[in-house]
Order: C-alpha cells, then structure tokens, then sequence
C-alpha cells in the first residue's frame, strides 16, 4: 500500500517540487489548499500535464493553517505517515507590513498543525520549513545548527517560534519532528515578488524590449542561494532517519545581489547598470547582510549535497522566464520547469 503524504503550501514552489518528488516514489500525495477566489494551482500544471506522473495519486483538501479544528479532522481522515509544513507568509518584506498575519500563519499555524497531529494520535514523521532568516544578524560565518539565532524580521522571528516549538513537542511528546533549515532556493517557480525571479523576469521584458527599468533596494545583501528542487530531496531524507533532527541545508557559497544581476543580464547580453535603479522603498527596516550556510552535518548524516551551481542557477532561471514570455506572447501554454 501506497504511503501517504500531507502537504501544507503544496501550490508554492516547494509544494509543487516536493508533490512531484513523492509522486515519482510511489506515495499517495495530499495538499492543503486555501479556499480563495481563484485557484493559484499553475505549479502543479506539470504533474497533471504528464501521464506519468502518478496524478491520480494527487488530492488536493481546501485547509488553513488557521482553522485548527479542520486541521484536526483532515488529519484524523487521511492518516499520513509524512507531514510537511510548508505553508507561510514567507516575503521577509511583507513581513514588515503584516506582522500579525505572519506570525498568525507562520508561527501560530505550526502550533496547530503540531497539535492536531498529537490530539488524533496518530503518529506521522513531522517537516518544519524553517529558514535561514532566523539567523539575521549573524553571530557565526558560516552558519550551523549550533549557530545562535538572531532574527531581523517578523517573518524571521515567526520562523524561530515555529522552530522551537517543533524542538518542543519532538522532546515533550515523543513526536518524530525535523526542521530543515533551508537557506535561500530559487528555481523558475520562485513567486514573482522575491528578488531573483523578479530580476530575471524583468530581465526577460527588457530584452523584448517590453519594459526599460527594474526597481531594486539593496544589493549589496549576500546570500546563499540553492536550487530548490534539490532541496526537496533534503527534505524527504529527513524523515527517512531512525531519529529526528535538525538541518542546515545549504550550498556554503554567498552571493550578493549585485552579483546576480551580473550573471543574469551578462548571459542575456545586457548591462543591468543601465536598466536597474534603487527604490528606497525595498529597503527593509532592519536588514540581514550576510547569510551562508555549512551543510556539513546533511552531508554526514543525510548523504545529501548541492549539485546546481550559483552561476548555473541564474542562467537555468534566465533562460525559464524567456520562454515563458515567449510562450505567453504566442498564446501558448508552458511547463515550467
């Protein structure tokens, strides 16, 4: 019989990556979906796209990470072996604008879904998305499990909650409770408003000379930038372990923004001095300058380790919204990738 999985933010980018990964293992996949006006499922388009890729084995359940009372009965219903939590309002910006949502998703949300997995009784392997902006102003380099935390956002600071909060009920009540903490993974299926697809999706207008000009704030933030759908696997190894833990899973590079603009338009033949201007308005109010992660311990414990280079990235993420452009100008449909 096939294992089955839940998945909270199945319709985000590593929803989608992680749906896929499980789907070609052989598992029944269950998502959580917020009831909303439109249905924001075009990343899942893939799994439906391709006869082969086990979508009869695809549910998806309407959910929230704040009706804890409907958490409670879809899990009780479904009986997973595999939770993954990857539901949040993850925009570290927006975080600054809606700080009570953020926390109220993000960190609260965890909260429920860890006691609606201890109030069925049912025993499932738990997956906390934690992240690498719970390290902020940081007081190592590079960053590690045992690297203290100190978080320079709302969302940041929800993430830590919902972290410790996963320690908590693993040690409190014996759960099977892991949280990765992934540093910063792209792919074409990054949403529109994070900093890389919003560069190489303008990119993509410039060059078809649809638009001229590219908003940016500070880029001379650094970070560690990893291709998400390898972090996927990371993820799914977690759970395989004969004891929970926790994991820094990185690429153990750093790169400012400044950089990534040189990759991006340097491959499409531009020069990205004369189409970026700075906004001060994306400046965040406390700014993290530096993040990169050691991943040593996943690669000991886990056997996992990068593979896409930071340079390889970019140009894979270039050469994505240039054919989806392409491909809307033509109205036609396309698979991202």
């Amino acid at each position: 019989m096939a294992k089955k999985a839940l998945i909270t933010g199945i319709t985000g980018q590593d929803g989608s990556y992680l749906a896929e990964f499980l789907l070609a293992k052989g598992y029944e996949v269950h998502g959580v979906i917020r009831r909303a006006s439109t249905f924001n499922t075009g990343r899942l388009d893939p799994i439906y796209a391709d006869p082969h890729s086990g979508k009869n084995r695809l549910f998806l359940h309407y959910g929230d990470l704040s009706d804890a009372s409907a958490l409670s009965r879809l899990i009780g219903k479904i009986q997973p072996e595999e939770i993954y939590n990857l539901a949040a309002q993850s925009h570290v910006r927006v975080s600054f604008d809606s700080p009570e949502y953020t926390t109220d998703v993000t960190a609260t949300g965890a909260v429920r879904l860890l006691e609606a997995i201890r109030e069925t009784g049912i025993k499932p392997r738990f997956y906390q998305a934690s992240s690498s902006e719970m390290f902020g102003k940081v007081q190592e380099v590079p960053q590690r499990e045992t690297t203290p935390f100190y978080p320079r956002s709302p969302y940041g600071c929800a993430k830590l909650f919902a972290y410790w909060i996963t320690v908590n009920y693993r040690e409190s009540y014996g759960l099977y409770a892991c949280n990765g903490i992934l540093f910063n993974h792209e792919s074409p299926r990054r949403g529109e408003t994070f900093v890389t697809r919003k560069i190489t999706r303008a990119l993509a207008h410039i060059k078809a000379g649809l638009e001229d000009k590219l908003f940016l704030g500070n880029l001379d933030a650094k970070r560690d930038w990893g291709y998400a759908k390898e972090y996927i696997e990371a993820m799914w190894l977690m759970l395989q372990q004969e004891q929970a833990d926790d994991y820094v899973i990185a690429t153990g590079e750093t790169h400012s923004i400044r950089e990534f603009l040189d990759v991006a338009f340097g491959h499409a033949g531009l020069d990205w001095t004369k189409h970026v201007e700075i906004d001060p308005r994306y400046y965040r109010p406390a700014e993290v300058d530096l993040l990169i992660g050691d991943a040593g311990k996943a690669k000991r414990q886990l056997g996992w380790e990068p593979k896409t280079r930071f340079g390889d990235l970019v140009k894979l993420m270039v050469d994505a919204d240039s054919q989806l452009l392409q491909a809307q100008r033509e109205g036609k449909m396309t698979r991202v990738l």
